[in-house]
């Protein structure tokens, strides 16, 4: 795949998030059960990630225990995000509790790129760095005015 397709995907990834966020609100409202959306997604997630896995040719080694067990907290993140997300959405607003997740990436990422953890290419923080994720983050700050 042409790195020139990554960006747009990202971006299309970036408009999903408040969309799944205020669509799984709603579904947990209307079920009486944030939890209960939460897992309906998480159903339908697995169900998709399996057909592809199958369309592509599956893992080549066994799902579990092929990776130290940092590897797989990415499925405790992420239920963390979905249920605080489908809980605390309708209560705050669905852009106010998406700019706050997003200051956290910003945040985590600064630190995930300038010490290289994860397996990430290390990016050192410069000061312009620095201070464009300051600017991103007051941005953010600016956009809902907490």
């Amino acid at each position: 795949m042409n790195n020139v397709l990554f960006a747009p995907i990202m971006l299309l990834a970036g408009i999903g998030i408040p969309i799944m966020a205020a669509g799984n609100a709603l579904l947990g409202a209307k079920l009486g059960s944030p939890a209960s959306a939460a897992a309906i997604m998480f159903a339908l997630a697995l169900l998709v990630a399996l057909a592809v896995a199958w369309a592509t040719g599956g893992p080549q080694r066994p799902l579990l225990g092929a990776a130290p067990w940092p590897y797989y907290l990415g499925g405790l993140v992420i239920a963390f995000y979905l249920l605080s997300i489908t809980y605390l959405g309708p209560k705050l607003g669905i852009g106010t509790a998406v700019l706050l997740v997003l200051l956290g990436q910003i945040a985590a990422a600064a630190t995930i790129d300038h010490f290289g953890l994860l397996g990430a290419p290390r990016t050192p923080l410069t000061a312009i760095r620095a201070l464009g994720l300051v600017m991103m983050a007051g941005g953010v700050l600016l956009a809902r005015r907490i």
